[in-house]
């Protein structure tokens, strides 16, 4: 058995350079080793997709506020799932809102593209949200607020809101 040998003269960079030279030369890296002519489009629109969610989601959130919702947190993460929304209703609710945006309507829109997987993510980490903000919160009562899911969806430009799109026990 003969071992294969880079043409560059490098050394694979996972045995022999150190976290730091991995980030940086991963945020200065333009195409990914392996994209094909045919594959990298979508590379470079998943490095563009990022500001225009951020957008959307900005966007979202100004509606959302003038309908006198108020912002508690944006992007909540955990292992499992992601929210990029959490609002407070008039009534004392919490509102986790999923925002989607969609350039047309193909394949049924972007209300549509929540499915189940969704939106088990995001059931997932409303409920690691829930638990994190009760042990941090010692002194409050232990009583779960009230919540509900909001999809907030952009279509064709045109925004479309999903009061109570799904609940979490129907999954």
């Amino acid at each position: 058995m003969t071992r294969k040998t880079q043409t560059d003269g490098t050394r694979p960079t996972l045995c022999h350079v150190g976290l730091r030279e991995q980030v940086a030369s991963k945020n200065t890296q333009k195409t990914p080793i392996n994209a094909s002519p045919e594959t990298a489009h979508n590379f470079y629109y998943a490095h563009q997709s990022k500001p225009v969610g951020a957008a959307f989601e900005a966007r979202a959130q100004e509606f959302l506020q003038r309908q006198r919702l108020r912002l508690v947190a944006r992007n909540v993460t955990c292992r499992g799932g992601e929210i990029d929304l959490v609002m407070r209703d008039r009534d004392g609710a919490l509102v986790f809102v999923e925002v989607r945006a969609r350039a047309q309507r193909h394949y049924g829109g972007a209300a549509a593209s929540i499915g189940w997987q969704k939106r088990q993510r995001i059931v997932r980490a409303a409920r690691h949200y829930l638990a994190t903000r009760a042990a941090t919160n010692r002194g409050g009562p232990r009583d779960e607020p009230a919540c509900r899911f909001d999809v907030i969806a952009f279509e064709s430009g045109k925004l479309v809101w999903l009061r109570d799109a799904f609940r979490a026990d129907e999954l």
